[in-house]
């Protein structure tokens, strides 16, 4: 039951990525083609080249993992290039060191900071495909590396270029009073884009326009053959129809579980146009991802304790509850609605599929999870960023923390440590010495 509600956050983050990234697409295009957006929602046309894009995923992930990675890596330093390059150029063109110091450094204060993690997470979000595409990696060792290298080299980038976004701010030729960074927010579209636009600088808009259209295109495809494979796990697991299971003969891939991803994303797509609000609905969906952070720290501890695998993870034991702190915060600090939005939607797809593939072992294992989940929602409604306001930020920050500490990983570690699932873990893990 556990893993059920743990795939389907997977799931509801996958399915909704890959049309938020076709309208980042679409965003990208409108600056050469305005009849795509009217008051940054698409029109009819707009939904149209969504749909297209959509279906454009498709030939990047049916040919195998092989060339998906081949592909990937050159789309990738491409990606790279495009958006480093004119970074350095708008630096170049117009660098204003007094936007770091003649205005309030922290305007929102610490909260601020924090409240801001989940748009961080969101950007650090593809790292995750790294693990999800594990099983048909050969040297499990390199995941190891893949992941580390990710997240510092996105790091190190994604603090480049809001130096240069700093730096290189014009507040009057954006219609901004100097030290207005609410008003950012009513800047729409690519922020690169709107800066280089403001400055005339052709050769970093016309690199940028590139970047707006093969960046977000490139992440789509990922995300599009990355939740294929949970897809393709769901089922072996038993929560979806087995179809999700079979492999091309040729190219290996799940290629049923890509043409119902493809599907469900366009139709989604689609419905930018007569529904617009559903733009905003799906953005707060992913925040459904993010709660499935929470079982990776608990299930590494009880792996750890069963002795179910010979890796250990240094400093295991010290990384684990603060990773779990740092699961629930993130959700947390999303705020209302989207943490009620995604738990509705987890809740809706979790007890579709449950009932149909009649998932009841382990549910009293489960409530754990089920009540942090709730645990979390009703921090949300009462907290700061809450429909109450009742508690102050940093107050029901500590609560979240303490509370995740003390109460539910503990409690979590205590429902995996049950016999059955060491039962389970046991017989894995002597298939896997046999094998070997």
């Amino acid at each position: 039951m556990t893993n059920l509600i743990n795939a389907m956050a997977d799931l509801v983050w996958y399915i909704f990525i890959p049309p938020i990234e076709a309208f980042a697409t679409i965003e990208g295009l409108s600056f050469i083609f305005p009849s795509l957006l009217v008051n940054g929602v698409p029109t009819l046309e707009g939904a149209l080249v969504g749909v297209l894009i959509m279906l454009g995923y498709i030939p990047f992930n049916y040919y195998g993992v092989k060339t998906f990675a081949k592909v990937t890596s050159g789309f990738g330093t491409i990606k790279y290039v495009i958006y480093l390059l004119p970074a350095f150029l708008l630096l170049l063109v117009y660098y204003n060191p007094a936007n770091l110091t003649s205005y309030h450094v922290l305007p929102f204060g610490v909260g601020g900071i924090f409240a801001a993690m989940p748009y961080a997470m969101f950007a650090f979000g593809g790292a995750r495909v790294i693990p999800d595409l594990a099983e048909e990696v050969k040297n499990k060792t390199y995941l190891i590396y893949a992941l580390i290298i990710t997240v510092v080299s996105e790091g190190i980038i994604y603090l480049f270029f809001n130096f240069t976004f700093l730096t290189d701010l014009n507040w009057a030729k954006l219609g901004l009073t100097p030290g207005d960074w609410a008003g950012l927010a009513n800047v729409q579209g690519n922020p690169f884009i709107d800066l280089a636009s403001s400055h005339n600088a052709e050769l970093a808009l016309i690199l940028l326009l590139i970047g707006g259209i093969v960046g977000p295109f490139l992440t789509g495809y990922v995300y599009m053959g990355t939740g294929a494979r949970v897809l393709f796990a769901s089922a072996r697991s038993g929560f979806v129809n087995s179809k999700m299971m079979e492999l091309h003969e040729k190219y290996a891939i799940p290629y049923w579980a890509l043409i119902v991803f493809a599907v469900v994303g366009s139709v989604i797509a689609f419905l930018f146009a007569p529904v617009p609000s559903i733009y905003g609905l799906i953005d707060d969906a992913t925040v459904a991802g993010y709660i499935g952070f929470a079982t990776n720290p608990v299930a590494l501890m009880v792996l750890r304790k069963q002795g179910a695998t010979s890796y250990r993870v240094t400093a295991g034991s010290v990384i684990a509850p603060i990773a779990f702190i740092a699961s629930g915060l993130i959700v947390f600090w999303s705020g209302w609605p989207a943490v009620p939005y995604s738990v509705v939607i987890l809740a809706a797809v979790s007890g579709v599929l449950g009932l149909i593939g009649k998932v009841k072992e382990g549910f009293l294992e489960s409530l754990w999870y089920m009540g942090y989940i709730a645990f979390l929602t009703f921090m949300t409604f009462i907290g700061s960023d809450g429909a109450m306001s009742l508690v102050s930020f940093d107050m029901s920050t500590v609560i979240v923390a303490l509370v995740s500490l003390v109460v539910f990983y503990p409690l979590g570690i205590v429902q995996g440590l049950k016999q059955r699932n060491f039962e389970v873990h046991t017989e894995a893990l002597g298939s896997k010495e046999e094998n070997e």
